[in-house]
């Protein structure tokens, strides 16, 4: 038996108890499990988000629509950014103050001319409060994938309450799987054999989060 045959084995019997009567697999296998852990009101699961992503040593900011230009700006000047990486369709307003060099993505950027970029902003598809995690999809305000690793500098704005959700199952509800998804849970980070732990590896070194009250 080769491996092809013991995978299809595998398959097979999986499938097994599968009803064969034209009903579609996600019909025929129950979902009973918890769609979220406890009940908390709309403010409760926003905070625990900005709880659990600062755990993941996001830094969070909350502000409202009129005074996001301004924190954008501040933040980048803060990080020391001459030059911003924009996704196409980012809103307009968010960079309404900011006197950096915007740079936008498109298809002939290389990697290296992204990497002298020291900050990007992007929008997110949702943020889950259970595990302080954000999820692009590549919608025009969040760009390609690339966009959101490169850079050193990662700014998201997550709109609040709308695109909040308690947990991973609501989460995958709103979610298309076709799309480029980049599930993020704080700044890139790895450890060594002795546990150091190493910022920036594989994407931002520094990831901010502002909730925005929509």
């Amino acid at each position: 038996m080769n491996s092809r045959e013991r995978i299809l084995g595998r398959v097979r019997r999986a499938l097994a108890d599968v009803p064969a009567d034209g009903g579609s697999y996600e019909e025929a296998v129950p979902r009973d499990y918890l769609r979220e852990h406890g009940k908390r009101t709309v403010e409760e699961t926003v905070d625990l988000l900005a709880e659990n992503l600062a755990d993941y040593r996001a830094i969070v900011h909350r502000t409202d629509a009129a005074d996001l230009p301004l924190l954008i700006t501040r933040l980048l000047a803060a990080h020391g950014s001459a030059e911003v990486l924009v996704p196409p369709e980012l809103p307009a307003s968010w960079m309404a103050a900011a006197d950096q060099v915007r740079v936008h993505d498109r298809a002939e950027l290389t990697p290296q001319r992204m990497d002298r970029v020291g900050s990007v902003v992007t929008g997110c598809a949702v943020a889950i409060a259970e595990t302080g995690t954000l999820v692009l999809d590549g919608s025009p305000d969040q760009g390609r994938r690339r966009i959101s690793l490169i850079p050193d500098h990662h700014i998201c704005v997550v709109r609040v309450p709308s695109q909040v959700v308690a947990s991973v199952p609501q989460a995958l509800e709103r979610l298309d799987p076709t799309r480029p998804l980049t599930w993020i849970s704080g700044p890139s980070a790895t450890s060594d054999i002795e546990l150091d732990r190493v910022e920036g590896v594989h994407g931002p070194r520094t990831l901010e989060v502002i909730l925005l009250d929509d």
